[in-house]
């Protein structure tokens, strides 16, 4: 007997939501790998700069001083571009989970808040479906992030005597670090820092999100939709998403930057430990240290992530509707 007409359209219904769900999800995660890559390549350099004056902040001037010094002693690929692969890792992994799993999170609050499609939502409803995409993307990231912070730090760590091998360490790469970590603390220790990690991705990508769609909304054109702002526009909208999100986790950055360098060996400090000792010894001031550069760093660097996400994503919907043909 076969099923009732209705039966079969719900069912047929249901498959085709499912594997547009699926498609959407590997369209936002191929856009966050496009992303990450791009991001990394125009803000390391900073980065690596952020990292050094976050974690020893008496070896350095300013942060001008830090990054001419840094180019002196080990040049660009060694010293300006440390912990890139890492990075790259960090970043990819961060991104793709990121925005597949912000996708995934947007079609969530758009059923909660009763609307019919997620371009419908506004800036509030979008910032927390980032803030809740974090929270995944955070698990990824901060075993990459563990390591590419101790690479760029590598050099001051060994000068200030917590390295055995002093400077001949430098010549460890990623993998080898990795490797080292395991065999000394097992899985647990390249999670150290994922307090801090959380504290710091869920309020910022808030911030992130809820940035760039305010931008997004102010910049588009009477008469035209937010997809259609062009390149410059959405460089600027991504760049003002990243600045937002740096300025209000600033000081959670700091802590895990200390965590997770100064914690060479054994349990490390917890985060209220660390921001307390920061604030008791060292001020607020030291809470943004190496907030210049970051800044700096981070407009073009996420107006590069949220390019390469948006017109990603855009080519492989094309692709998809051409074989739809």
């Amino acid at each position: 007997m076969e099923p009732p007409l209705e039966l079969i359209e719900v069912e047929q219904g249901t498959n085709v939501t499912s594997r547009q769900t699926a498609l959407d999800a590997v369209i936002d995660f191929t856009g966050g790998v496009a992303g990450g890559i791009a991001t990394v390549y125009v803000g390391q350099p900073l980065d690596t700069v952020k990292v050094k004056i976050q974690t020893f902040p008496t070896m350095y001037r300013n942060a001008l001083d830090c990054f001419v010094q840094t180019f002196k002693q080990d040049g660009i690929a060694r010293g300006l571009y440390a912990g890139t692969v890492p990075s790259l890792a960090a970043n990819i992994s961060e991104n793709a989970v990121l925005f597949c799993a912000y996708g995934m999170c947007k079609k969530i609050v758009t059923k909660l808040v009763k609307k019919s499609t997620v371009t419908s939502l506004n800036p509030l409803e979008n910032a927390l479906a980032g803030s809740g995409a974090a929270f995944f993307s955070s698990f990824t990231l901060c075993p990459t992030e563990l390591i590419k912070c101790r690479l760029q730090a590598m050099r001051e760590m060994a000068t200030g005597g917590q390295l055995d091998g002093g400077l001949e360490r430098l010549k460890i790469g990623p993998w080898g670090l990795t490797r080292e970590i395991l065999h000394a603390e097992g899985v647990p220790g390249l999670f150290k820092g994922l307090t801090s990690t959380l504290l710091r991705e869920m309020p910022g990508y808030f911030f992130f999100f809820g940035g760039y769609e305010i931008c997004r909304d102010l910049l588009t054109p009477v008469g035209k939709t937010k997809e259609e702002i062009g390149v410059w526009r959405t460089i600027v909208c991504g760049g003002v998403g990243g600045v937002a999100l740096w300025v209000a986790i600033f000081p959670a950055d700091v802590c895990k930057s200390r965590i997770q360098v100064q914690s060479v060996s054994g349990k490390a400090p917890t985060f209220r430990y660390t921001f307390m000792n920061i604030l008791r010894n060292e001020g607020v001031r030291a809470l943004y240290k190496g907030l210049g550069p970051t800044v700096i760093r981070t407009f073009p660097a996420t107006g590069a992530l949220f390019l390469a996400y948006e017109y990603t994503s855009k080519v492989l919907y094309r692709l998809m509707d051409k074989d739809k043909e």
